[in-house]
């Protein structure tokens, strides 16, 4: 399974940019690259702050409570929820057998020794780290530039999965966008679950059209 910022939308948070080019109205290379953050860490600092703050007005959705009843009907065989969002809603909503390979607004990294760590607070470039009390701490993130989290993991279950879901996804952002080419190469039926055609929907057996939260219950109760 793979959900990208459309399963998110649905519960209240924006989406990972709009068409304008802008990210919740800020240039995309000011707040997620690393060399915004070189160039004005208080600015990125606010924007994730602010992000980080918002989950607490938004709830997980149907969408993301009929993948973690799906997950729990498949406990003990192999299973993968792998997400784009850095929003903690498919944990909230039950799911465990979770992968995000853009990273945790909830969580900090250490530009020092790399621990990770969780926070609830606002950080700050002064905001240091509690283990090497050396270090500054970052949000841990995925930033444009970066190499996204867990890939081996990721390749490793797409080469060997018979279903392939992705839902909310745009298809525009790789290495994201190319799992379908590579589970449908190893042979997987692929699905879309999604409001609109994404950039790559030509390479899905199926295609679903819909909000999130209407399809995917749906969709999983059909496959069992």
């Amino acid at each position: 399974m793979l959900t990208g910022a459309g399963i998110s939308a649905e519960s209240g948070l924006r989406t990972f940019r709009a068409a304008d080019g802008l990210w919740e109205d800020h240039r995309i290379e000011d707040v997620a690259s690393p060399q915004g953050y070189a160039r004005d860490p208080a600015l990125v600092h606010k924007f994730y702050n602010a992000r980080r703050a918002a989950l607490a007005d938004v709830k997980p959705n149907a969408a993301h409570r009929a993948l973690a009843e799906f997950e729990k009907r498949f406990a003990g065989e192999d299973f993968l929820l792998v997400t784009q969002n850095i929003d903690d809603l498919h944990e909230r909503a039950g799911s465990r057998r979770l992968l995000h390979m853009h990273g945790q607004l909830r969580q900090a990294r250490c530009a020092g020794c790399g621990k990770q760590v969780e926070v609830d607070d606002d950080l700050s470039p002064d905001s240091r780290c509690r283990s090497c009390r050396r270090g500054f701490l970052r949000p841990h993130v995925v930033w444009f530039g970066e190499m996204p989290l867990y890939m081996d993991e990721i390749t490793a279950a797409l080469e060997k999965c018979s279903l392939f879901i992705a839902i909310g996804t745009s298809g525009q952002v790789y290495p994201a966008a190319g799992f379908v080419r590579i589970a449908s190469g190893c042979g997987a039926y692929c699905i879309e679950a999604n409001l609109e055609n994404s950039a790559v929907s030509d390479g899905f057996n199926e295609c679903r059209r819909g909000p999130a939260t209407e399809i995917v219950a749906k969709l999983l109760a059909e496959i069992g």
